[in-house]
């Protein structure tokens, strides 16, 4: 055989179809006689729907359906992730207590997508207004208003991880460096708005929709509508980003499902881009109170913080899982003696909040590293050298944090040092103030084991199974439970079967997003698991079938399995190709059942289901240089650099991408992006995404250390890129401008923020 594939740069084989046009997207669905939805939303955030007048709706042509609260009375979506304490584990579908804009009302089918929207328009809403609690300091107000007058409250949850005694700790400290750190609510924003096309025949539901977890939205919309699981399929082609936005199946879909069970007609629903902001679950919008205690010499004794999250009007899918996310890495990859963490979810009359690409891990990075470094200016200590001197080692790994997580293997001082060595300072004489900053982080994938997610009240399995089969000609099909999202998973895939089987890349086959041809997954793409889960238990398998050939051709060819090697299309004995049979051949033999060892059983698949011993711990440190012009306010990122640990690489160029991608992202989210609501609940629905000009020349380095855990030693790498850039642009915009270093503590850092920071500063006296 050739160059391995494992570690090549082997082209995405998803980008053939994708730039082509011939993309599988929900919006390219085509069945005949398909109808189209309209959802009515809420123009106020908090209230009651008293009356829901559809008669004029009726009277446009085309209508066929109007689909009002009474209609789904006691359909309802599950909390999948659930915190202690949790008020609230599921949320209705339609609900007549309205909490937030935007919340679905109604929907409307018709004919046309014209005929849909205008219709929707006359459905006459009579509102009952109430005063809105926005922002989680007015929600936990006293006599502020409630959302769930049941509770008396609006905290969802109220608990602490980590070490009782901390504050023992802080008082012995010789420093204390205290901070609140606010992370403004941010939208993932997919490309390919979410979108649903269900049709319901002979009593099954068939439902394409643009989704990272086809399995969970089957699951789910099954016991919404009442039907067995088998009677639903669910298909999820090409999704075009998810980012955490479609892991879930959201009251809207569902409800497009319903319409179609209703009329027996395929109903066709795309979200609109206006609906986007206040439709769309965002994430990051937090709180946090920290603080870091430290020894006369530097050493890091505590850490603390008290994180508010703002779950929105009701727990999503994930619930609070992102908050405590937040928690559980926010020590990184520095040894403390002491850590604990509060965290609280508030409900709040906004769009309800969920998962998004780092899922809590940048918001613990930017209060850790904003700490680090604030603490190094009031000590007089390099930041870097402050850093080292905290910074777990390789030998001290495995090591197990103080808030229960398990790192695995790297080598987290080499990664710092390594970016210490590429950072070069810009020097322009343009009037600007120059910084550059650093950040570091442990990232947490590969989420897993099943019995540690039960034990975390999550209530999904962690393995995932991998199908692989070589068929009579020797062609090989993966089927795997994961799906594609843009993150170049069927490429990865495609190469480890290639590579731990034996065959040309060519001849093989893989097949995602489809539940009714694929294993099962309840958990799908999301959390950085794709390849160290589905690629673990593709790996396994392929090792199970590689064997069964070599068994195979060692009864033919009357040699030891040992002495065999697959190469060129056939099982040859080492040293001598002669004696040799094709994989065809084999592969015939097999599915015939010919010429097989006694007890071999007919065909040649294998059905691995990987169950991961524990999470996988990817790490990495960023550095940014920034230039911010002190009469505007406007920061410039003019360079970035990234060192990144993910194990082992199956293909380098697909990490690349993710991680340059994902720091363009996270760049938009330190400096532009931020749903600002008014105090009466309205979303602004300005969103000043990064666009090229915003985002510099991005160096990656990358480093790679297997991981003991994974079969093959890879970890994830998809949220990467977005973990650090927060973190490090803040500290580059202190590091500029040491006047109000103290006072750069939220994202996004915009233009009228720092300039009103800086307006702050008294003028020297002259």
């Amino acid at each position: 055989m050739g160059e391995p594939y494992v570690g090549a740069r082997t082209p995405r084989r998803e980008d053939a179809r994708l730039l082509t046009g011939k993309g599988r997207y929900v919006g390219a669905v085509r069945l005949p006689g398909t109808l189209h939805a309209y959802v009515v939303r809420s123009p106020i955030a908090h209230g009651r729907l008293v009356g829901c007048d559809a008669k004029a709706a009726w009277a446009v042509e085309g209508v066929l359906d109007v689909i009002t609260p009474a209609d789904a009375a006691g359909l309802s979506l599950p909390c999948v992730s659930l915190a202690p304490g949790q008020r609230m584990t599921s949320f209705p579908v339609l609900d007549d207590a309205i909490r937030y804009v935007g919340q679905p009302l109604a929907v409307v089918v018709a004919r046309t997508p014209e005929a849909a929207r205008d219709a929707a328009e006359l459905v006459d809403l009579s509102l009952d207004e109430l005063p809105a609690a926005v922002g989680t300091d007015r929600a936990m107000e006293e006599g502020a208003p409630l959302l769930y007058p049941e509770w008396g409250t609006n905290v969802l949850t109220d608990f602490t991880l980590g070490d009782a005694d901390w504050a023992s700790f802080a008082e012995q400290a010789a420093h204390v460096v205290e901070m609140t750190f606010t992370m403004g609510r941010v939208s993932p924003y997919p490309l390919e708005p979410r979108g649903v096309v269900a049709s319901y025949a002979d009593d099954e539901l068939t439902v394409h929709i643009s989704s990272q977890a086809p399995h969970h939205v089957r699951e789910h919309l099954a016991d919404a509508l009442g039907l067995s699981h088998d009677r639903v399929r669910v298909i999820s082609g090409d999704t075009g980003g998810g980012f955490g936005a479609k892991e879930h199946v959201y009251p809207d879909e569902a409800l497009i499902c319903l319409a179609a069970m209703r009329l027996g007609r395929p109903v066709s629903w795309s979200e609109s881009p206006g609906d986007r902001l206040f439709a769309t679950l965002p994430a990051r919008a937090a709180v946090h109170r920290a603080r870091l205690a430290l020894a006369e010499d530097g050493r890091f004794l505590a850490l603390h913080a008290d994180v508010v999250g703002d779950v929105g009007a009701h727990p999503s899918n994930v619930g609070i899982s992102t908050f405590t996310v937040t928690a559980t890495l926010l020590p990184g990859p520095y040894r403390f003696d002491r850590v604990a963490v509060r965290v609280r979810g508030v409900v709040t009359n906004t769009t309800p909040t969920g998962s998004y690409r780092g899922f809590g891990q940048p918001e613990a990075a930017l209060t850790r590293e904003r700490l680090i470094d604030e603490a190094a200016r009031r000590l007089g200590i390099d930041r870097i050298e402050l850093r080292l001197r905290n910074m777990l080692g390789p030998d001290e790994l495995p090591y197990t944090t103080r808030v229960y997580q398990r790192y695995d293997s790297g080598d987290y001082p080499l990664a710092l040092r390594t970016l210490r060595d590429l950072v070069t300072p810009v020097e322009k004489a343009d009037g600007r103030r120059r910084g550059i900053g650093y950040s570091c982080h442990v990232e947490s994938t590969g989420m897993g084991p099943s019995m540690d997610l039960k034990a975390t009240a999550i209530q999904a399995g962690g393995y995932e199974t991998v199908v692989l089969r070589m068929e009579q000609d020797a062609s090989v099909v993966v089927s795997s439970g994961v799906v594609s999202i843009g993150q170049g998973i069927e490429t990865a895939l495609a190469q480890l079967a290639a590579d731990r089987v034996g065959v040309p890349i060519e001849r093989v086959r893989v097949v995602l997003g489809d539940t009714a041809t694929t294993p099962y997954s309840s958990i799908g793409a999301i959390a950085s698991r794709s390849l160290a889960v589905g690629g673990g238990a593709l790996t396994r398998a392929a090792e199970q079938l590689r064997g069964k050939l070599l068994a195979l051709a060692a009864h033919r060819l009357e040699a030891a399995p040992d002495d065999l090697e697959i190469a060129d299309g056939s099982v040859r004995v080492k040293g001598d190709p002669a004696a040799s049979v094709t994989l065809r051949e084999l592969a015939t033999s097999a599915w015939r059942g010919w010429d097989l060892p006694d007890g071999a059983a007919p065909g040649l698949e294998e059905r691995v289901s990987y169950d991961p011993a524990g999470y996988t711990f990817a790490y990495g440190a960023h550095a940014a240089a920034v230039a911010v012009d002190p009469e505007t306010g406007a920061v410039e990122v003019e360079r970035y650099w990234v060192v990144n640990d993910a194990g082992v690489l199956v293909n380098p160029a697909v990490v690349e991408g993710q991680l340059r991608g994902g720091v363009a992202q996270s760049i938009g989210m330190a400096l532009t992006e931020e749903i600002v609501y008014t105090p009466e609940g309205q979303p602004i629905t300005d969103y000043l995404l990064p666009t090229t000009r915003e985002v510099p020349d991005i160096e990656v380095v990358m480093l790679e250390t297997p991981s003991p855990i994974t079969p093959g030693g890879m970890k994830g790498v998809g949220e990467a890129g977005t973990i650090g850039p927060p973190a490090a642009i803040a500290n580059a915009v202190a590091a500029a401008l040491p006047e109000i270093a103290d006072r750069i503590t939220g994202v996004p850092l915009t233009p009228s923020r720092l300039w009103s920071l800086l307006a702050d500063v008294p003028s020297p006296p002259r």
